[in-house]
């Protein structure tokens, strides 16, 4: 009777304890009890400092896949074999803002045989340590906001985990790619997306050499010292005509159009630098498209002012107006001119180009700007009283 009790008290399989002061595992016949189908664990912000009572919680979890032990402080016990072995069936560990230790690390990812997702940020790793045992069944790395600096560091990850399909270095204040073509081509041969935003990435050629990583499709790159000096647009012209494997760019896709556009622009961007500094893809593209013609620069602005000629009574004088005053601000102007008050003058407009088709156009509306009427200059205005 009681085990049907407590059949009927099962916990959901998605459960989460975040932030609520635990330290401990407690009763184990309990956690085994309630939380046997228990898939998904969320036990963030808490209070653990020892991995074996962790263990003891994870090995009463039989279907656990996927921990989140964030900010804890574990960082203050070290992890033994034998405990880490108890999580063998975790397929996604979030371990950010532990302050884990490399150690702790290799522990886990040869205990842990069918890991798939590994987030380790925030813990403030200067370097990487290198582990003699890879793990090939990683496919998604988040090491994000931590103080890696050299391209080295990020190599020995390349080496520890050689399937990795999506790598997070966001954050980091990478300040190059220091590989040779040959080294990375090798890396990270499955490499589909990297995040690279807010790193210390200052030289074009970082950025050409992703195309070294022969399955990247997808690229995230914003935040660095190297884009700073271009506008939006053109930052990612720039980008795009880089990458030709690449598809998805900062989280948007990259359309044919859009990538033609962009190579376009980039042959027309750097055509009058000097030869040397042109670089490989300027001349592949010059290959693609040819030798394009500098684009027209089309001013759209409205002009702000036109000279015209007011016809008055046989008379004719030349006067410059302002095209952004509406109508009834140019009447005022007129009255001197015309000596007609305000409300005794009919005006007319005469477009030089289109006159003989379709006849002047009387301007009469107050409120409307005369800029609307396409007012340019050459073009004539006639004023004639009302008739009484």
């Amino acid at each position: 009777m009681l085990h049907s009790s407590l059949d009927r008290l099962n916990l959901p399989s998605l459960l989460v304890l975040n932030g609520c002061g635990i330290t401990s595992a407690g009763d184990e016949s309990e956690i085994a009890a309630f939380c046997a189908h228990v898939s998904e664990l969320d036990l963030s912000h808490n209070q653990f400092e020892d991995w074996f009572e962790v263990g003891k919680i994870v090995s009463n979890l039989p279907q656990l896949e996927f921990l989140n032990l964030s900010s804890n402080p574990l960082g203050l016990s070290a992890l033994q074999s034998s405990c880490a072995g108890q999580f063998s069936n975790i397929r996604k560990l979030v371990l950010n803002n532990v302050k884990a230790s490399w150690e702790t690390v290799h522990t886990l990812i040869k205990e842990l045989p069918e890991l798939e997702e590994l987030f380790l940020c925030l813990n403030e790793f200067k370097t990487v340590s290198y582990c003699s045992s890879s793990c090939h069944s990683l496919r998604l790395l988040h090491i994000t906001d931590n103080k890696l600096h050299d391209w080295s560091e990020v190599r020995k990850l390349g080496i520890m985990f050689p399937n990795l399909e999506v790598l997070f270095l966001s954050n980091n204040n990478l300040t190059s790619i220091g590989d040779s073509e040959d080294t990375l081509a090798r890396l990270f041969p499955n490499l589909r997306c990297i995040n690279l935003h807010n790193s210390g990435l200052n030289d074009w050629e970082d950025i050409e050499k992703l195309n070294l990583f022969p399955r990247l499709e997808e690229v995230k790159v914003l935040g660095i010292p190297l884009l700073q000096e271009y506008s939006t647009e053109e930052r990612r012209q720039l980008i795009i005509a880089r990458l030709p494997s690449v598809s998805v760019l900062n989280g948007s896709l990259v359309s044919a159009g859009e990538r033609e556009d962009a190579e376009r622009f980039f042959i027309r961007y750097y055509m009058d630098r000097p030869k040397e500094e042109l670089g490989k893809r300027y001349y592949e593209l010059v290959t693609k498209y040819g030798n394009l013609e500098p684009l027209a620069v089309v001013d759209l602005r409205p002009q702000s002012s036109a000279k015209i000629e007011v016809h008055f009574e046989g008379r004719v004088e030349v006067m410059t107006v302002r095209l952004d005053q509406t109508v009834a601000e140019f009447r005022k102007q007129l009255k001197d001119v015309v000596q007609l008050s305000t409300s005794n003058m009919r005006i007319y407009y005469y477009d030089q180009e289109m006159v003989k088709a379709f006849g002047p156009e009387e301007i009469k509306f107050s409120s409307r700007a005369l800029h609307s009427y396409g007012i340019r200059d050459g073009d004539a205005i006639h004023v004639v009283p009302k008739a009484k």
